[in-house]
């Protein structure tokens, strides 16, 4: 497996900061948040120079594009095209930093009526469709991430995160521990088209971002899994994280 982390545990943090991060820490992957100061549209304003750090570092580079506030499955048209103006500044970045795909949310219903949530699924898939196709067309894969068990979500089962993809003609990024909140994780391992994986852990019940080996999430199911970011809140976490999967053999020591 190639193993990186996401810049959630680093935020705030310089991108120099964080490639050098991983870089010294023996990581190959790195996906970038890009919620705040990392926000597409103004990083694509960045002078030239700025962006030639990517080309000094051998680290492959994933995006997560901007989810907060936005949703792709809104009854608003006004929020659905923001948000797909945000996707397409996303794909933007990504082809400018040479990062080899981009991961978004498939968006949320707040109305659990089967009518209304059929409506925002329509939305929803035409917005990311377009995304999509707006991907393709730059060279970068777009890839939609499955969510935690709870109707307000949706890809909340792997059943439907399929639907997504295939409707949508994504890629998919498997979240460990919003699988694990599943009735049977192992559905989305099983899964088409998976560009790669967020890993992290927790009881079972709700998504908790707990350090690998800290809730119930069965381990074994990492094995053959090609690409994982840990995606987790504070790095001293994920360096626990990255040593346990050294010890059940699911990587080498990178170090």
């Amino acid at each position: 497996m190639k193993l990186g982390f996401s810049t959630l545990a680093l935020f705030m943090s310089s991108m120099e900061q964080f490639l050098e991060t991983a870089s010294k820490d023996g990581f190959q992957l790195m996906e970038i948040l890009c919620e705040g100061p990392y926000w597409p549209r103004n990083s694509l304003l960045m002078d030239k120079r700025q962006f030639e750090v990517f080309d000094l570092y051998d680290i492959d580079v994933f995006l997560h594009s901007p989810t907060i506030d936005l949703n792709p499955a809104s009854l608003n048209p006004g929020i659905r095209d923001e948000t797909l103006k945000q996707l397409k500044e996303t794909v933007d970045f990504a082809a400018k930093i040479g990062a080899n795909a981009i991961t978004t949310h498939p968006g949320i219903i707040h109305r659990f009526e089967e009518r209304v949530r059929n409506y925002g699924m329509q939305h929803a898939i035409e917005t990311l469709s377009k995304a999509n196709d707006y991907a393709e067309e730059r060279g970068v894969i777009f890839s939609v991430e499955n969510m935690p068990n709870k109707p307000v979500y949706f890809c909340n089962n792997a059943q439907e995160h399929q639907y997504f993809l295939k409707e949508c003609g994504t890629h998919a990024t498997v979240d460990t521990g919003h699988a694990n909140t599943s009735p049977n994780p192992a559905d989305f391992f099983k899964m088409k088209k998976i560009a790669y994986y967020h890993l992290n852990d927790n009881n079972g019940e709700k998504d908790q971002h707990l350090t690998l080996g800290e809730g119930t999430f069965d381990l074994s199911l990492l094995n053959g899994v090609d690409k994982g970011i840990i995606e987790l809140n504070n790095y001293e976490n994920i360096l626990k994280s990255r040593d346990l999967l050294i010890s059940n053999g699911l990587i080498r020591n990178i170090n």
